[in-house]
């Protein structure tokens, strides 16, 4: 027997889904360990996998980059730049995201001015040598990355994406004197124009580089120790897995590596329920996820923003918060506040018994009877309910409230807060989310999303099989994906479908040969073509998918129709102008079918009642178990639905079915 493996490592959690031969699948959660995640990964193994050597694929998405990122435990990094522009990266911009901010600080860079140098060199905007690269500035350079034990070199010159020949050289110098020192080049890194943010996207790749690298090799070394000796593949942030080879090679492809798991299960649900236009949210212990599946695709972007420092990439467009059910209860001025603070896995929230003090987001539901003292994990682990008594007791003195009053403040600060982030997404990009269905999961996700999807006005809720590993199992859904993009500044007007057809050739050629650097034969392979286009005197564009064979007025008349979903018009007589060109590389993994659900269940999934409080009023409510609700059968609400790796919430008014794919589509009575 062979298995697919995938984990997804959350900052409570560490989620893992065993998919056999025939498509059936096993789960399981381990918790965090935060000091070196990869003991988490090992251990939820062990306990699943009786012979690792029985792996036959194993994908595992990582917040290692982001949370080095985060946390500031990068590697020091050296900042290279053409003289005369070396400013450029600390000066940044101008502009400042909260314009009424009164104490507004700009972002810190991660490399400080006395770390960046300037080396003689100059290309012009074609790519041709105005000034050759001077390689004698090279020796004050090494000297100080040898004397001060610096780990990692950012190369960024001016007008590398047109030419990337001063930039190779550059590494050729660095890693022939200083072996063992990541160095980063912005034409592989991004390689499009923009010289600041291909700047801090460099020098981000090169701060995460050891890092990642270190992480990526010792997993690997204690998978062979086990017995898997496949190949590990890693989650991008683009949506697609990668070779641990291709992650070491380009880490910051990593930082969003988790979180994208949901958002390619949300793709699969689209194709097998023919509901195309989904809005995924993942709650887990820590934050709070979204992203937007659109005609059955992940919405993509080509730029993003951490921290106030922007980053070029291919990446799904996520939207995060700091609202997760470990995310903690305090007083400020003598008011509620819940969260960003977390709880994480230790101490964890109260109800876990290991310490915590500090009220979550999980004490509120399990005070309010949505969660049962035995519901985590199917009863594996047990929750002190008295603790979160007195844990509710002393913050509700310290602010005016009953211990009831307090639960449901918790509970209704933090959907205010999740649903002002699914407003972001939708209404604040010009789209309507009564026209979604609301896709939740993640371990907290089921047990708000009916009361979002009432916050939003959505009239459809969606809860798939193993909820609360929903982002590993999206990970066992994935293909091999590498961006690839140039930089071509055109007048459509000026553009034939010719020289269009030409510049994804290219772009296509590049993509085979990184394909068949992972293995993946030619008949596996498939490429998606799409260009950057914005009417001309405009700064930001909009990524439109181009077709096979599609005339220029065909492309131009998908950008105006995207345009003005978008943004509420558009302006068809006006000159439109394409930025750059891009191709996904995709290689298909061959993967199984999903095993069907039982179709019958001869016990009744009914097996307690228990005291529920919706809207200050407590319900009699079943707690129904959802491996015995079989395909096709129906219930009412008020209902608590449980399983091992999630609770489902659904308050009065709603009704409940079951899908012959085993997903729980939850609808207001009046639109069942």
């Amino acid at each position: 027997m062979k298995y697919r493996v995938s984990a997804d490592i959350g900052g409570t959690f560490t989620d893992l889904v065993i998919q056999g031969q025939n498509g059936e699948v096993e789960i399981g959660k381990v918790p965090t360990t935060s000091e070196n995640p990869a003991l988490g990964v090992l251990a939820g193994i062990d306990q699943l996998v009786e012979n690792p050597s029985d792996i036959d694929f194993f994908v595992h998405g990582t917040t290692v980059g982001l949370n080095a990122f985060l946390e500031r435990r990068g590697a020091r990094t050296l900042l290279l730049m053409t003289r005369g522009v070396s400013d450029t990266y600390t000066i940044a911009r101008g502009h400042r995201e909260e314009l009424y901010k009164l104490h507004y600080r700009k972002p810190e860079q991660l490399v400080p001015r006395a770390d960046v140098h300037e080396v003689t060199e100059r290309l012009n905007w074609d790519g041709s040598v105005e000034t050759p690269l001077d390689q004698a500035d090279f020796a004050p350079i090494i000297e100080k990355v040898k004397a001060e034990g610096i780990k990692a070199i950012a190369v960024c010159f001016l007008h590398a994406y047109a030419n990337p020949k001063h930039e190779l050289l550059a590494r050729e110098i660095l890693q022939e004197a200083l072996p063992g020192v990541s160095v980063s080049l912005s034409h592989r890194v991004a390689s499009e124009w923009r010289e600041y943010e291909r700047a801090s996207s460099t020098v981000m790749d090169a701060y995460v580089a050891p890092v990642v690298e270190l992480y990526l090799e010792t997993l690997k070394q204690e998978l062979v120790k086990s017995g898997m000796d496949k190949t590990v593949h890693i989650m991008s942030s683009a949506g697609g897995a990668m070779t641990d080879r291709s992650a070491a090679a380009h880490p910051i492809s990593t930082l969003l590596s988790g979180p994208v798991g949901g958002s390619i299960g949300g793709c699969e649900l689209a194709k097998q329920t023919g509901l195309e236009n989904l809005l995924c949210v993942d709650m887990g212990g820590t934050s709070f996820d979204l992203s937007l599946v659109i005609d059955g695709e992940a919405q993509m972007t080509s730029e993003t923003v951490l921290e106030g420092l922007p980053l070029l990439m291919s990446i799904v467009a996520i939207e995060t918060v700091g609202a997760g059910g470990g995310s903690v209860a305090w007083i400020e001025g003598g008011g509620l506040r819940v969260g960003p603070r977390s709880a994480g896995s230790y101490p964890g929230p109260v109800c876990y018994g290991r310490g915590g003090s500090e009220p979550t987001v999980t004490d509120a539901n399990l005070f309010l009877g949505r969660l049962g003292a035995e519901s985590l994990l199917d009863g594996k682990m047990t929750l002190d309910l008295d603790g979160t008594k007195a844990a509710m007791k002393a913050l509700g003195d310290q602010v005016g409230l009953s211990e009831k009053g307090l639960a449901e403040g918790i509970i209704a600060i933090s959907n205010a807060k999740m649903a002002d982030a699914m407003r972001t997404i939708t209404v604040g990009q010009g789209i309507d989310p009564r026209e979604f269905t609301l896709v939740a999961f993640g371990g907290a996700g089921p047990m708000h999303a009916v009361e979002l999807a009432a916050e939003l006005d959505i009239k459809r809720i969606l809860i798939p099989p193993y909820p609360g590993t929903f982002s590993a199992w999206g990970m066992l859904q994935s293909e091999i994906r590498h961006d690839l993009s140039t930089n071509f500044v055109s007048l459509m007007s000026d553009c034939s479908e010719a020289k269009l057809q030409g510049l994804f050739d290219d772009l296509i050629e590049r993509g085979r040969s990184v394909l068949d650097g992972e293995n993946v034969t030619a008949e596996r392979m498939s490429f998606e073509h799409s260009i950057d286009l914005r009417y001309l005197g405009q700064e930001y564009t909009l990524r439109v998918t181009v077709e096979d064979g599609e005339t220029i007025a065909q492309v131009l008349e998908r950008f105006h129709a995207l345009y003005e979903r978008r943004y509420g018009h558009s302006m068809r007589e006006g000159e439109v102008e394409m930025i750059n060109t891009r191709v996904a590389a995709f290689g298909d993994f061959n993967r199984p079918g999903t095993a069907p659900m039982n179709e019958a269940v001869d016990a009744s999934p009914e097996r307690a009642r228990r005291d529920v409080t919706f809207g200050g009023e407590q319900y009699d409510t079943p707690i129904l178990k959802r491996a015995l609700m079989a395909s096709g059968s129906e219930y009412q609400s008020p209902a608590i639905v449980e399983e091992e790796s999630a609770t489902t919430v659904v308050p009065p008014g709603y009704s409940i079915t079951i899908d012959a794919l085993g997903n729980m589509i939850i609808a207001l009575e009046e639109s069942a």
